[in-house]
């Protein structure tokens, strides 16, 4: 099992058990995490962030319920097999709310679809 960092920001008003559950699920997404790769039991997590053991195993009940992770009874929690279309749908998610973000500042500077396709377009020649 290896150590990954979870924090907990109190001031960013996201639910603890969301703020875990985000951080896991892009350690996964990102291979931070590896498939088979052990989770910190729920109760040592929540003893090193000093939360409560609900609010861990909400976070992973989430996780299990979007199939990022499963538990083997007595054993404990491990990383899944990425399921390629799930990971699809997670990024293509991710691309639309970038896209909105993208839509609105164009408009705030008066651009058009061709110029935020064109500037797309340069920044995929250095990614192929």
């Amino acid at each position: 099992m290896r150590n990954i960092y979870i924090g907990i920001d109190n001031k960013s008003g996201a639910p603890i058990y969301d703020q875990i559950y985000s951080q896991i699920k892009s350690a996964i997404i990102s291979g931070e995490l590896g498939e088979d790769e052990m989770l910190p039991s729920i109760r040592s997590l929540a003893r090193d962030l000093r939360i409560s053991v609900i609010t861990t195993k909400r976070a992973y009940d989430e996780l299990e319920r979007e199939g990022f992770i499963y538990t083997v009874a007595g054993k404990g929690c491990f990383v899944a097999k990425k399921n390629v279309e799930l990971l699809r749908e997670q990024n293509l998610r991710a691309i639309e709310e970038h896209i909105e973000k993208i839509a609105s500042l164009a408009a705030a500077c008066s651009l058009t679809a061709d110029d935020i396709i064109e500037m797309i377009e340069y920044e995929m020649e250095g990614k192929e």
